[in-house]
């Protein structure tokens, strides 16, 4: 496995997907399967693709800054920050594991909503 590899191909699959172009990054950084844990995500391909044509087509302003990536074995870590109309900001961790051919084959994620105001004063990222 190709650690850095993998966490380039990571971020860039997530960040294409994410602004819009969610067909080419599954033809580019997935292989024959996607397996999707996320239960508003329908899995395979084509759900994959859904999903974010429609964020793309009903949030075309949202925004994503990759804080933290983090690889071992066949399985990278995302730690995002994404800003969504309105100033709804949360922080993601995206778990994504790579088959024997260096593509993404399945996705786990946990999403929580920044507060606004927050018992210490310490970032969530």
């Amino acid at each position: 496995m190709n650690l850095e590899q993998n966490k380039t191909n990571a971020i860039a699959f997530y960040k294409m997907a994410y602004e819009g172009q969610p067909k080419k990054a599954i033809e580019l950084y997935v292989g024959h399967e996607y397996i999707q844990h996320n239960p508003d995500v329908a899995d395979g391909l084509q759900g994959f693709i859904d999903y974010f044509d429609r964020m793309q087509n009903e949030y075309p302003n949202k925004s994503i800054a990759f804080v933290r990536c983090i690889a071992e074995g066949n399985l990278v870590a995302l730690h995002t920050h994404q800003t969504w109309p309105g100033n709804d900001q949360y922080v993601t961790m995206d778990f994504f594991r790579f088959d024997k051919n260096g593509k993404i084959c399945e996705h786990w994620d946990a999403i929580q909503q920044i507060p606004k105001t927050a018992a210490n004063p310490n970032t969530m990222y």
